[in-house]
């Protein structure tokens, strides 16, 4: 994955094809020692909401190396900060 934080921008494989997608935020976490980035292919899911995937990537060695995140402690956390997200728009 190019991650390019300067342009708002992340290009992902899907599916055998380079898809430019846009970064919505990023946040760090003092618990898992990570930084998360959350962005958009700009697709609509079945509720009529776009689609939106969060990798992590470790702040020491940069965005160039995203990780998907699998742990659960970590996904309930990447939750909650949706949910809070979601309440302030």
């Amino acid at each position: 994955m190019e991650f390019d934080i300067d342009n708002e921008k992340i290009t992902i494989e899907k599916d055998g094809q380079s898809i430019e997608c846009d970064i919505l935020f990023t946040f760090d976490s003092e618990d898992t020692n990570k930084a998360y980035v959350g962005y958009t292919d700009n697709t609509v899911a079945a509720n009529g909401r776009k689609n939106i995937y969060v990798s992590a990537y470790d702040p020491l060695y940069g965005p160039s190396k995203l990780e998907n995140v699998t742990d659960e402690k970590e996904l309930a956390m990447i939750k909650d900060v949706l949910k809070e997200i979601d309440s302030m728009n």
